[in-house]
């Protein structure tokens, strides 16, 4: 194996790394020779019932090259106690994933205000309170000399094209995005990749998804039933110093990798002044010469209901 991709004395933070997606990233980055925080408290696709034996049997079967990480990492400290139980176990912390995740699916007449917040504080806002919390000593690390640490984000199509009853889980997901390009921005002096991965795979996420036709459910059956291990191979790449990209969104289902655009002008119209712009003359502006360019309702169900490669 080549230097540039080896992970060997490499310390990882894996949010919600016991299961599903988590895991599998977890598995690839131990078996690529990191060691890795597996912090995740066990609750729940809703975020309800903690149980820290999750994260410690899957540190326990890793063996030496992992700890577990039970608290909630949304909860206020628990991401720099994450980040210090890194640095005090393994002595550094060169990659962070933010992979941790909830789902409290309604339609947006019927959402709750306390189901909203719960699936943005730790979906989003913890993703956040872990990189406040790593980028310090990510920063430090590279001014002493070690290879610049990398960080992966782990979104998903939803916060992209959008799905019905989705609107906390896509807005979380759609403000990682977001954050991505930031802490790209942010940390390029410091030569700290971020990338976001949007993930196509059998998880506890895509099993509780509920067709809405029969289309959806056809794209569920093979489309969604793909191993979380291509997903954890590009992030395990994504997460070696040899590595260059930054600030990017790429999607992996099965043996396909997508880059994803990402939201820029691609037209264009001039209007009359103020004075003389009226009501009517925005509708000819819009409607008429843009309606070409204006982005369907399609879902991310929808968009990719095709057979994937295995």
């Amino acid at each position: 194996m080549s230097g540039a991709f080896d992970l060997n004395g490499k310390v990882a933070l894996v949010t919600g790394g016991a299961r599903g997606i988590g895991l599998a990233i977890s598995e690839e980055l131990c078996a690529r020779g990191a060691r890795v925080v597996v912090a995740d408290s066990g609750v729940s696709i809703s975020g309800d019932a903690p149980d820290p034996s999750v994260a410690q049997s899957v540190a326990e079967r890793l063996g030496q090259q992992a700890v577990a990480f039970a608290t909630d990492i949304a909860a206020p400290g628990a991401a720099t106690d994450a980040v210090t139980l890194a640095v005090e176990r393994f002595g550094a912390l060169d990659i962070v994933i933010n992979n941790a995740a909830i789902l409290r699916d309604a339609l947006v007449f019927k959402s709750q205000r306390a189901d909203w917040q719960r699936v943005i504080d730790n979906n989003l806002t913890g993703a956040w309170a872990v990189l406040a919390a790593s980028t310090p000593v990510l920063r430090e690390a590279a001014k002493s000399g070690r290879s610049p640490g990398r960080i992966v984000n782990i979104v998903s199509s939803a916060g992209l094209y959008g799905n019905f009853g989705q609107s906390a889980y896509a807005a979380s997901k759609a403000g990682l995005v977001g954050l991505t390009r930031v802490v790209a921005m942010d940390m390029a002096r410091s030569g700290v990749n971020c990338n976001a991965v949007a993930p196509f795979a059998a998880t506890r996420v895509t099993s509780s998804i509920q067709p809405a036709n029969e289309a959806q459910a056809e794209y569920k059956r093979r489309a969604l039933a793909l191993p979380a291990a291509y997903v954890a191979r590009l992030v395990g790449w994504l997460s070696t110093p040899g590595c260059a990209v930054t600030g990017q969104l790429f999607g992996v289902r099965g043996r396909e990798i997508f880059l994803f655009s990402q939201p820029r002008p691609i037209a264009r119209v001039v209007t009359e002044p103020l004075d003389q712009l009226t009501p009517e003359r925005l509708d000819a502006a819009v409607t008429l010469e843009l309606r070409e360019q204006l982005t369907d309702l399609q879902t991310d169900l929808e968009a990719f209901n095709t057979e994937p490669l295995i």
